[in-house]
């Protein structure tokens, strides 16, 4: 089995969305999340967690990060397109123009 890091994107930042929504709002959307997982299963290594704002850090100091990273999580499958379909109907793109990324978590050589 083969490891991928899932980035969510979206156009407004997790804390902004939570703190715009309702609690029944909040409730439902959990509720779509964990019907994914369910229906995901022994792929999700992590479900991740929603994201806060973040700082970039360089050689040459930080600064504020201007990215669209609102959570991220780890699934696990045999490869790219395994991962891509245990996100098939994701509530995660149910949000106006929200997307995922998804990555292969490579080995590094010789650990």
């Amino acid at each position: 089995m083969k490891k991928f890091v899932v980035l969510y994107n979206a156009p407004q930042s997790a804390q902004a969305q939570m703190a715009e929504s309702s609690p029944e709002a909040a409730q439902e959307g959990m509720k779509a999340w964990m019907e994914w997982a369910q229906r995901a299963g022994d792929g999700i290594v992590d479900m991740g967690n929603p994201l806060g704002t973040g700082k970039e850090v360089s050689a040459t100091g930080t600064a504020d990060t201007s990215s669209h990273v609102a959570g991220y999580g780890i699934l696990q499958a045999e490869d790219m397109d395994g991962a891509l379909a245990l996100l098939d109907r994701h509530p995660h793109l149910m949000m106006p123009d929200a997307s995922i990324q998804v990555y292969e978590a490579l080995d590094i050589p010789g650990l």
